[in-house]
């Protein structure tokens, strides 16, 4: 009796179940074809995603770049500024020197022609020299008031000149690689007012 059970109880491990046959039962052509269609498109998906990241990466990496470029640019371009400014400043004070000496004069001493042209010769080279470093000097005198370029410092009356136009400079325009480094100190010309007969004054209309 006992040894029947035993039996009866092995037979009914060995004989496997419905679930576990289906499972070790080969795949049909189908079903592989299946797997092979949803692996493939999980392959598909996990690469447009990389390449999506690898595309944001490539273009946040140029843009820094890019940016380190610029600011390395404008580094070397304006760190001397504050050098640069005290430099127009050196060359206004030599043009004024020059503008203070007396006017050249039939017989005047040779030594004030020497020193007349010395100091001349020396500003036209001291120019040139900032010029080849990207510093260059504008006279504004005649061109329309630029308040990027220009600082007004007073207005005139002229018929010589259009409103709003540059009649006198005080100072140049002095830029540093494009870049405003000292503005122009100018005199802005405006309309002539016209003159108005005195109070009570009548206008003689007859032809």
């Amino acid at each position: 009796m006992s040894t029947d059970t035993h039996s009866h109880d092995d037979d009914a491990r060995a004989e496997p179940t419905p679930d576990a046959a289906n499972a070790n039962a080969p795949l049909t052509p189908e079903q592989l074809m299946q797997a092979a269609t949803a692996r493939i498109a999980e392959l598909e998906a996990e690469l447009v995603e990389m390449k999506d990241r690898w595309m944001r990466a490539e273009a946040e990496t140029s843009n820094v770049r890019a940016r380190g470029r610029r600011e390395a640019d404008d580094a070397r371009q304006y760190a001397v500024q504050k050098f640069a400014t005290d430099i127009v400043e050196a060359a206004e004070n030599l043009k004024r020197g020059i503008d203070a000496l007396p006017a050249a004069t039939a017989g005047e001493p040779d030594i004030l022609v020497k020193v007349r042209d010395g100091l001349a010769g020396i500003e036209r080279s001291f120019t040139g020299v900032l010029e080849r470093n990207g510093i260059k000097k504008e006279d504004p005198v005649g061109r329309p008031f630029d308040p990027n370029l220009h600082q007004a410092m007073a207005e005139q009356d002229s018929e010589m000149h259009p409103p709003g136009t540059v009649m006198q400079a005080w100072t140049p325009c002095w830029t540093l690689n494009g870049r405003l480094l000292k503005p122009a100190m100018v005199v802005v010309a405006k309309a002539a007012t016209s003159e108005l007969p005195a109070s009570g004054t009548k206008l003689d209309t007859t032809a």
